[in-house]
């Protein structure tokens, strides 16, 4: 324990200290004007999509304006497509071994400017024109809110508990040494990337984000398609997520609340509000819960009416909540998530109900709405290509060998420890959360969105096969007979 203690301050301290001096270095360079930034090619529909911003007066002739009509009959056009493509695109990705969620999250790419507003962009004008795309946006904000919390659910705070020691330094040590990474990718890129007016330490701390988020519910799926959930390998993989995941948000949080404050002083006073906040979830809300729901906290009985009312206006509320805070409305639903009480499965039957409904119709809509804002168009030149392979490297790199390293440090060999690190380097839709957050508060210019996208979506996709062939058992020599059996299971940090 006292060496395990040691290493982690010795990583996380190293951590924070080239932190610190990468954003003490970075707060020199001027902030990126539309004169630095790479310019890039006008689209009515990005500038629709980016909070604030109105549709371009500079849209291309060649897509006549979409004719008027009931809002009501484009929203559910426009949910029709969106719900049809993204189930036969996950159910293709499936046969490929591949979870679901990631087809759907490519369907997302496809529905948008990449693909089909470029193979048929009447056809996409009809069906995503720029004005009716704020019903959109909001279904997918619900749609997030509900995946929060049902992530919030999830964490077995007991179970990582039980396992800290290992568990705290390879959850927070996979999170320090690639966010390390990302921060210095800030350096080279901030002038030519960031959007412009956003300080250096916001783009910073958002390109250190990106390259750290674990996506915990994607990761659970695949442990569960490889049959390696109940494995040491997959109890280990799981609680490091969780908590990796947990850990994330909260800087995430907090680097919200700096980017979104006019000052420092309104940034602290946003930080104490939500540190006041979750403690009374904590403190107050969680043993409250526990009484209300008491009737329902049984194997033999399911959560009826007055139960999932209670629980959606805590959802809703929390949510209200952290947004006013100025955070996000996410965390407050993933706060409620986290106190949620958990006897008699409660937890789980929750969960069936929420997923049957959120992931066919809002993630789905959350998916295309990031499509939307998705333009590998905007990439026009080797550079932004060469700079996208970057990211994506130098993020595979951060996270899986980061974890392998630290792993190594708890006596695994090397094939363990890279299986954990292919496993941690899944990010998913918890990283295009993440993203999207950032091109919100205009930090994150759209080209560099598309360059992270694109990073999320690869790194997820490549964690499959990488576990795949790690996990495969190692070919023993033949033998007389005796001796133990081989097993598949892996013996990760047991």
């Amino acid at each position: 324990m006292r060496a395990a203690a040691q290493g982690y301050l010795l990583l996380v301290g190293l951590a924070i200290i080239g932190i610190t001096v990468i954003l003490r270095i970075g707060s020199s360079i001027p902030e990126p004007t539309s004169a630095t930034l790479l310019s890039e090619p006008a689209s009515a529909l990005s500038s629709a999509v980016a909070p604030g911003a109105v549709p371009s007066r500079d849209q291309p002739a060649s897509v006549p304006p979409a004719k008027a009509g009931d809002p009501l009959t484009r929203l559910l056009l426009q949910l029709v497509v969106i719900v049809t493509v993204s189930y036969l695109v996950g159910s293709v990705f499936a046969r490929f071994g591949q979870p679901a969620v990631v087809g759907e999250m490519m369907a997302g790419i496809l529905l948008g400017p990449s693909l089909f507003g470029w193979i048929a962009p009447h056809a996409f004008e009809v069906v995503f024109a720029v004005n009716s795309l704020e019903p959109l946006q909001l279904l997918s904000q619900i749609g997030v809110c509900l995946f929060m919390f049902v992530v919030g659910m999830e964490l077995d705070l007991a179970q990582i508990w039980k396992q800290a020691e290992r568990v705290v330094v390879i959850g927070h040590g996979s999170i320090a040494i690639p966010f390390l990474f990302g921060v210095g990718l800030a350096l080279p890129f901030y002038q030519l990337y960031a959007s412009p007016g956003a300080s250096f330490s916001a783009f910073a701390l958002f390109l250190g984000i990106s390259m750290s988020i674990t996506a915990f519910p994607v990761l659970v799926r695949i442990l569960r398609d490889r049959g390696l959930f109940h494995t040491a390998l997959g109890r280990t993989a799981t609680l490091c997520a969780a908590l990796g995941d947990a850990t994330a948000w909260c800087i995430l949080a907090f680097v919200i609340a700096i980017a979104g404050a006019a000052s420092m002083s309104v940034a602290l006073m946003r930080t104490g509000a939500a540190l006041l906040y979750a403690g009374l979830m904590f403190v107050v809300m969680r043993p409250l819960l526990a009484r209300l729901l008491r009737r329902w906290l049984r194997d033999d009985i399911d959560p009826e009416q007055a139960a999932l009312v209670l629980v959606s206006a805590l959802v809703l509320g929390s949510a209200l909540i952290t947004q006013k805070i100025g955070l996000h409305a996410l965390f407050g639903a993933f706060l409620a998530g986290i106190v949620m009480p958990s006897g008699g499965n409660f937890r789980g039957k929750l969960t069936v109900r929420l997923e049957q409904f959120s992931s066919v119709l809002l993630l789905p809509i959350f998916f295309a709405f990031i499509g939307l804002r998705t333009e590998v168009g905007l990439l026009t030149d080797a550079r932004d290509w060469l700079v996208c392979g970057a990211i994506v490297l130098v993020a595979t790199v951060g996270k899986m060998g980061g974890t392998a390293l630290i792993s190594r440090a708890f006596k695994q060999n090397w094939r363990d420890a890279l299986a954990l690190g292919a496993l941690m380097n899944t990010r998913g839709l918890m990283e295009l959360i993440a993203l999207n957050i950032g091109l919100e508060m205009g930090i994150l210019s759209i080209r560099i969105f598309t360059m992270l996208v694109l990073m999320a979506i690869l790194t997820t996709i490549m964690t499959g096969p990488l576990v795949q062939l790690l996990t495969k058992p190692a070919r023993q020599p033949a033998s007389s007979g005796t001796g133990p059996k081989v097993s598949g299971d892996l013996t990760v940090l047991q």
